[in-house]
C-alpha cells in the first residue's frame, strides 16, 4: 500500500512491533535448538517464497528477521535483492560474515545458492551468537572473508548430529553440494532430518507456538531511534478514502 504527498512518496508497511532476532539475541542471549528450529523453518518458507519467484534475498542475518506482535517472522529490508530469472548477479554484497564464498568471488554468477549459504550462517549465529566466520570478535572484513573463503567451520560438540549435518550442508563451499542447491531448492532442507515430524503446513498457517510471544506495550528495540513515526506535517492535507478507512 502506497500514496504521495506533493513532494514525498510514503509506504505503508505491516508493523513489526516485535523487534527482530538480533535484538533479542543480544536481550535474552542466544537460543537452543528448539527455539532456533521453529526461526529456521519460517524463514525456510520465506526465502521458498523468493526463489519460486527468482528472487535472491542476499542479506539474510538475524537483524533482519522482524517479529510480528505474536511472534512470527517476517523477513525484511529487500533493498539488496535481485532478480536472477534472466540473468544471475556477479556483484559482491550482503553483510560480511554471512555472505557466500561465490559472492565474495565477484567474477563467478550465482542464484539463491547464496541465500542458503547466509540461511546456515544465521541459524549459527542464533545459536552461538556470532558468525561461524567471526571467530575472536574480530572485525575485519578482509579478515572475515578470507576465513569464510578457506575456513573450515567447527561445530560444537553439543550440537545434535541432525544439527551438525544440516550447518555442514549449508555451508558446504562447493555450491553444488550445498543443501538447497541440489536441484529441489527448500525441499532439501525441509526434508532434513533435523525438521523430523515438523508439519510445515502448520508453519505455513502460522499454527506452530512461537517460542518468544514479544511483550506487548513495550518498545521491543535497543534504541528508540530504530523506530519511526510521521511527523504530522507529513501527513498534513492527506484524504482518506473509504477504503483507506
Amino acid at each position: 500500500y502506497a500514496f504521495h504527498t506533493p513532494d514525498k512518496l510514503c509506504f505503508i508497511l505491516d508493523l513489526m512491533n516485535g523487534g527482530d532476532l538480533h535484538y533479542h539475541l543480544s536481550q535474552h542471549g542466544v537460543f537452543d535448538e528448539q527455539d532456533m528450529r521453529f526461526y529456521a523453518a519460517e524463514v525456510t518458507l520465506g526465502l521458498e517464497h523468493m526463489h519460486r519467484r527468482y528472487i535472491v534475498y542476499r542479506d539474510l542475518k538475524p537483524a533482519n528477521i522482524l517479529l510480528d506482535e505474536h511472534g512470527h517472522v517476517r523477513i525484511s529490508d529487500l533493498g539488496l535483492a535481485c532478480d536472477f530469472s534472466k540473468r544471475k548477479p556477479h556483484a559482491s554484497v550482503g553483510t560480511h560474515g554471512y555472505m557466500a564464498p561465490e559472492v565474495l568471488s565477484k567474477s563467478t554468477a550465482y542464484d539463491s545458492s547464496a541465500d542458503w549459504f547466509s540461511f546456515g550462517c544465521m541459524l549459527y549465529k542464533l545459536l552461538k551468537g556470532h558468525s561461524p566466520f567471526r571467530q575472536h570478535k574480530t572485525r575485519d572484513k578482509h579478515e572475515i572473508d578470507r576465513m569464510t573463503l578457506t575456513m573450515n567451520v567447527e561445530l560444537p560438540d553439543t550440537f545434535t548430529n541432525e544439527l551438525r549435518t544440516l550447518l555442514e550442508g549449508l555451508l558446504h563451499r562447493d555450491v553444488d553440494k550445498r543443501l538447497g542447491c541440489r536441484g529441489r531448492g527448500a525441499d532439501e532442507i525441509k526434508e532434513h532430518a533435523f525438521f523430523r515430524n515438523l508439519d510445515w503446513q502448520l508453519v505455513y498457517m502460522q499454527q506452530c507456538l512461537p517460542p518468544l510471544i514479544p511483550p506487548r506495550g513495550e518498545v521491543n528495540a535497543a534504541d528508540a531511534f530504530d523506530i519511526g513515526s510521521f511527523d504530522a506535517e507529513d501527513t498534513k492535507g492527506i484524504k482518506l478514502t473509504e477504503s483507506d478507512q
